[in-house]
């Protein structure tokens, strides 16, 4: 978000539009927690994860009056346009606000789970996915070097992006994502393939939001169905959030920030900033907010293929 947030002052700045830093989101909007920002209140930022203009929760500007107190701080700075960074529930907020006020909006797509529609990926992602990918090939040197299964959990609370990607990416015997319908039963049989083809230690990586089970049910399962196997359970939880952003990430969010400030200037609002094929597009925000990107079923059926 950092790089995006550079990106979208620097242009401004470019383009002589004066821009605030707004602290926490819609919080700061209520709070009148603005900060006049130019090309230096951005700098050496855009390596560090997270946002330095921080996140939060809004419960007030959920509420007419909380909208209103936003509304009236935009009038005393001279804000007519708003880039927000962020997913469903930041964009819903921005659709509600401009539709109530008349501020311009436009979204960029801010979340590690790379399930907003309009966009091929979005900023976080690709830092997430790579913060998977080099966990889980450290857990397959201890796999292996001790004959064990590991069940390995990543974020993806309803998507399995991340799951499916890192999971293909490191070798993993099986993939559990909430997009597809498991069993215990095509799990174990997956398991007994893999004894068959000589396979001493195992990788299975699910995504947080498998409706199956959770990880650790379904490692209890499979000890009881395979009771010779030495089974762990890992966790990567928050880590995925968190750390010096990738090459792809920083050049995405530099792209976006910069496409949201052009499609202001250009009258474009209530819309949301994308890459898709490598061009820059703009999609509604009420379509963003509806759809959500679908998983790539070659990359099940690969997945699935490469793990014999």
């Amino acid at each position: 978000m950092n790089a995006a947030l550079r990106a979208v002052v620097r242009t401004a700045n470019y383009y002589n539009i004066e821009c605030y830093g707004i602290r926490e989101g819609y919080n700061g909007l209520i709070n009148d927690d603005f900060l006049k920002m130019g090309p230096r209140s951005v700098k050496n930022i855009i390596n560090q994860g997270g946002t330095i203009l921080k996140s939060a929760r809004s419960q007030e500007f959920r509420t007419k009056e909380g909208r209103q107190k936003a509304y009236n701080n935009c009038v005393k700075h001279g804000v007519d346009a708003i880039v927000c960074i962020g997913g469903d529930g930041t964009f819903t907020g921005a659709k509600i606000f401009n539709e109530e006020f008349g501020i311009r909006v436009i979204g960029v797509p801010g979340t590690i789970d790379n399930d907003i529609f309009g966009t091929d990926n979005t900023i976080g992602y690709d830092t997430a996915l790579n913060t998977a990918m080099e966990a889980i090939d450290k857990i397959r040197d201890t796999a292996t070097s001790h004959n064990r299964v590991f069940f390995v959990e990543v974020m993806g609370r309803d998507a399995g992006f991340i799951a499916l990607n890192s999971g293909l990416a490191t070798g993993a015997l099986d993939i559990l994502i909430p997009e597809k319908k498991d069993s215990v039963d095509e799990l174990f049989a997956t398991f007994r393939n893999a004894e068959k083809t000589g396979k001493a230690s195992s990788i299975v990586v699910v995504a947080e939001g498998e409706k199956l089970a959770n990880i650790y049910e379904l490692a209890e399962q499979t000890k009881q169905e395979f009771p010779d196997y030495d089974i762990r359970v890992a966790i990567l939880g928050h880590i995925q959030r968190g750390g010096s952003p990738s090459c792809a990430d920083r050049v995405l969010a530099s792209r976006l920030g910069y496409g949201a400030v052009v499609g202001l200037m250009e009258g474009k609002t209530n819309v949301m900033a994308g890459m898709r094929s490598n061009d820059m597009v703009y999609t509604p925000i009420e379509e963003a907010i509806k759809k959500h990107n679908e998983i790539n079923k070659d990359l099940l059926l690969i997945s699935e293929i490469l793990a014999i």
